[in-house]
């Protein structure tokens, strides 16, 4: 018995999770389909009954009228031209999709979107969404509680989230909260604000630890309140002068000469939305310092010996990122290695917030909460799994409850339409400094309920209007599938299932092309991403390897010239580059491939990759003893023969 039916015959039926999906089939097209129905017509009762003494406005017989009919058959036509045009779109739905980040949607995701639309709330406040603008901030609250943040709005200290358009703009949320926090001491000295207990110089107030910084704005909020109104106003606006965001970065580095911009610390493998953003926010790409990896995961001795430059020369960090599932490779980094190096840095007077990127790896949380929140260990755990999760892997995730702020994309292992990405911090007293009118100095124009506060969302987020419906489709999708590992983490189990069963038949598959191909899983997966790298038995040039993949890859990409049916699977690459690797892992990885090393000429600098994102719930079928993990091997073993023979 081969180790694909070992899965198929010992993985128990879960038929919860049967009712989760629309289905590859499209299975439940009725439950669907009956849920649609049902809520439209609630929609048109509330609209019928928001003041029925109020007449119809559009007549019984207009719908008669050669104007309406044309009007109705131009939109018919281009709906249906719509329609057709889409069966061109990628099969996200099928478990033959093994390619990008994105699969089949989760039912109540996509029912409370689908029934929140005709509603179109604008989340930017209370009073263009009076409903969608709350569950928002429990959607931040419900993710707070995910990944071990306080979680109770009774708590000074509780956490604090919104949704965003995706991971990119988290990320910016992510760097525009740190260096707020991070600059405003600065603006307080400047200020010469009396009666406050403030840090002996520029650079010690530029490089408190978050938690010092937090405890400098509360000292400052109760100081203002005991201030006459006259005084009060005197003092916000001579604070509010200093502060970076009024003065701007050159103003207010040409303020403070003893400064200099922070850097942003993050490992190689971290996602390009982070050189976006700091040169949206005016930092410069030179002030994002890229970290070097071990096994693609983050290196902490490179990253302490880095801290320990910065501290000697007086260079200021601003954040550190680890990435919780590499966009590339999958990988965790040492998000509690980070802590620790962070605790090392703040003892020697450099103070920084620490961001975890977990986009991807976010939901994969899930898997290790108990239904009260509690922590599961490792050893709990390890009973689920044939190798997850590693020692490393349970202290990355043990740690995200003590880091500053996380982002995670819905979108992604969420199962949620596009574009749902999440920013959470863990202390929600820092995001007053993001308040477009002056909340972060004085509570009274404030309302003092944590869920009152944040019904003007669009006061504290980048965003202005925004839909309402997304957080919707969080709110209810967490309800339905609580965000612990015997609910949400369920389905997480199942990818991470398949992740094994597909790295155990990548082993077989390497065993049966000897003679033919090298096959090399080149770092061992730390979530449901795996790669594949592959090169002709025989050939040392990288460049002939990378053309080798590329024309594997060119049979499983999509082709809108094509019908999506001449595709049996869907894949995607990306490429291992030498300034990544570094010396020995390329080495490594080289040498079992049988390639010499890297070169600078054209295609010589990178290795290309296949690259499989392992999140269709069905790649093991139990209803039909399929395995399409053992189907995308046998295709992929009959491509490397065409395209050998081809060559």
């Amino acid at each position: 018995m081969n180790a694909a039916s070992i899965e198929i015959d010992s993985l128990p039926r879960n038929h919860a999770l049967d009712a989760c999906f629309l289905g590859p089939y499209g299975e439940n097209d009725g439950l669907l389909e009956k849920l649609m129905v049902e809520f439209l017509r609630d929609h048109v009762y509330w609209r019928r009954n928001f003041h029925p003494e109020d007449p119809p406005a559009i007549a019984t017989a207009t719908a008669r009228h050669p104007d309406y009919l044309a009007f109705e058959a131009r939109m018919r036509r281009e709906l249906h031209q719509l329609s057709a045009s889409l069966k061109k779109s990628v099969p996200f739905h099928s478990p033959r999709y093994l390619g990008h980040m994105v699969s089949d949607l989760l039912l109540p995701g996509l029912a409370a979107q689908m029934l929140t639309l005709p509603y179109n709330p604008n989340n930017v406040s209370e009073d263009a969404a009076p409903v969608t603008v709350d569950l928002e901030v429990q959607v931040g609250l419900q993710l707070a509680r995910m990944v071990g943040y306080p979680h109770d709005p009774a708590q000074p200290a509780c956490a604090f989230g919104h949704l965003t358009s995706g991971g990119t703009l988290a990320n910016y949320q992510a760097l525009r909260l740190a260096l707020a926090l991070k600059a405003f001491p600065v603006a307080l000295r400047a200020a010469q604000v009396p009666g406050l207990e403030l840090p002996a110089d520029d650079w010690d107030a530029f490089n408190l630890a978050p938690p010092a910084s937090i405890a400098l704005l509360q000292q400052w909020q109760q100081w203002l309140a005991t201030q006459a109104p006259a005084d009060r106003m005197r003092w916000l606006a001579r604070v509010e002068a200093e502060r970076i965001e009024q003065r701007g970065l050159a103003a207010f580095f040409a303020a403070h000469p003893t400064l200099q911009p922070p850097r942003v610390l993050a490992p190689i493998t971290a996602h390009y939305s982070w050189s976006k953003a700091v040169k949206l926010l005016g930092l410069g790409r030179d002030q994002l310092m890229l970290l070097p990896s071990r096994g693609m995961r983050m290196d902490v001795d490179a990253l302490e010996s880095t801290l320990t430059r910065c501290a000697r020369a007086r260079i200021p960090v601003l954040l550190g990122v680890a990435v919780l599932g590499s966009t590339e490779y999958g990988t965790i980094d040492p998000v509690d290695g980070m802590l620790a190096a962070r605790a090392h840095a703040v003892r020697s007077g450099l103070g920084f917030s620490v961001h975890v990127d977990a986009a991807w790896g976010g939901y994969l949380a899930t898997v290790f909460r108990h239904a009260d929140g509690r922590l599961r260990t490792r050893a709990e755990m390890v009973g689920e799994f044939e190798h997850f999760p590693s020692p490393a892997v349970h202290a990355a995730f043990a740690a995200l409850g003590d880091t500053d702020s996380v982002t995670i994309d819905p979108h992604k292992l969420g199962y949620l339409p596009f574009g749902a990405g999440a920013f959470v911090c863990r202390d929600h007293r820092a995001v007053a400094l993001l308040a477009e009118r002056a909340d972060y100095v004085f509570h009274g124009p404030a309302p003092p309920d944590y869920l009152a506060r944040y019904r003007n969302l669009g006061q504290f987020i980048p965003e202005g209007s925004k839909p309402g419906a997304a957080a919707a489709a969080a709110y209810v999708t967490h309800k339905v599938l609580p965000l612990d590992h015997a609910n949400f983490g369920r389905l997480q189990r199942q990818t991470i299932l398949a992740a094994e069963a597909f790295r155990a038949r990548a082993q077989r598959f390497a065993d049966e092309g000897t003679g033919l191909l090298r096959v090399l899983v080149p770092f061992e997966p730390d979530s449901n991403l795996v790669c594949l790298a592959l090169n002709p038995t025989g050939n040392r040039s990288i460049a002939a390897a990378n053309a080798f993949v590329q024309s594997l890859h060119d049979a499983m990409r999509c082709d809108p010239r094509q019908p999506v049916q001449t595709r049996e699977f869907f894949g995607s690459v990306t490429s291992l580059r030498a300034d990544v690797l570094g010396t020995r892992e390329a080495a490594r990885i080289l040498d079992a491939l049988g390639l010499e090393a890297f070169g600078d000429g054209e295609g010589e600098d990178r290795l290309m990759i296949l690259r499989h994102t392992l999140m269709n719930p069905y790649l093991i079928d139990r209803e039909n003893g399929i395995s399409y993990i053992d189907r995308y091997f046998e295709f992929l073993w009959r491509l490397v023969q065409r395209v050998e023979a081809a060559a």
